[in-house]
């Protein structure tokens, strides 16, 4: 995955969202030869040259000072998760450390896990390798940690097979969550080849992951409802949070599911916890 051209699409890919109408700017009609704004039209509303603006849609954003990303960002309407994103793909990249192993864990950190008895509870590193887990996660989402370690990732859990029997509904918008926050990591991981060749790998591996990314989503993990379809008791609303560890080596966060107090979920939930 080329850096240049991940800043180039993914500017390429804001600007085609918005029409003239949009920004305030009149149409004069005529055929528009690509989807969006003209990158002339975007350059005016950001207050940049043409050429400057043509630079940096062509990857080479080494020495673009922060007021014109700014400035760029606000006329395509980036949202914060995408202001940051661009602010990082368009810096040279830092060298990053190499990916945690689950010998890398904390006992500590085992620990908390272990004490989640009526909560399916994950350790995720930043290459969405699953890296701890409790025994209600093995009886939710099946056998995972069978799985060869380089496959033991959300990735693969969210779109191979047999994982995705599991969703009843709503897999559309976890998997689109997914690959949203993987961008988020790209963003802030750069230079760590062993992320892009993960996203690389399950871009080959899977259509729908090369559909999702080519859509450049960028948003961080937040709440999200998974409507599960468990083969011992049946239909889970799951409530998943990601708890972020900025300051654990070992992993990027604490994925954790809970069932709403009182309702059926939760009573399948103890029923696991005790088979």
């Amino acid at each position: 995955m080329d850096d240049r051209t991940e800043l180039s699409e993914f500017l390429k890919s804001r600007r085609a969202r918005l029409r003239p109408e949009d920004v305030g700017l009149r149409d004069y009609g005529g055929v528009r030869r690509v989807a969006g704004l003209r990158r002339e039209e975007l350059a005016r509303l950001a207050g940049v040259s043409i050429a400057h603006y043509t630079r940096l849609e062509q990857g080479k954003g080494d020495s673009v000072s922060d007021e014109v990303l700014e400035a760029i960002g606000a006329a395509l309407r980036l949202d914060a998760d995408e202001s940051a994103y661009l602010h990082r793909i368009a810096r040279r990249p830092r060298p990053c450390a190499g990916a945690a192993a689950l010998s890398d864990v904390r006992p500590g950190l085992r620990y908390l896990l272990e004490s989640f008895v009526m909560t399916p509870a994950l350790l995720v590193g930043r290459h969405t390798q699953i890296i701890g887990w409790n025994r209600l996660a093995v009886a939710v989402f099946g056998d995972f940690p069978g799985l060869p370690e380089g496959r033991r990732t959300i990735s693969h859990l969210l779109f191979t097979e047999p994982y995705l029997q599991l969703y009843r509904t709503g897999w559309e918008r976890a998997a689109c969550a997914h690959v949203a926050h993987l961008r988020v990591l790209l963003g802030r991981y750069r230079g760590d080849t062993e992320l892009a060749a993960h996203i690389d790998h399950m871009r080959d591996l899977n259509g729908d992951f090369a559909r999702m990314w080519a859509e450049h989503p960028v948003a961080q993990v937040r709440g999200r409802a998974y409507l599960l379809h468990h083969p011992v008791v049946g239909d889970l609303t799951l409530h998943g949070e990601l708890i972020a560890l900025p300051d654990e080596p070992s992993c990027w966060g604490l994925d954790l599911f809970a069932a709403e107090p009182g309702s059926a979920s939760e009573q399948a939930l103890r029923k696991l916890a005790i088979l």
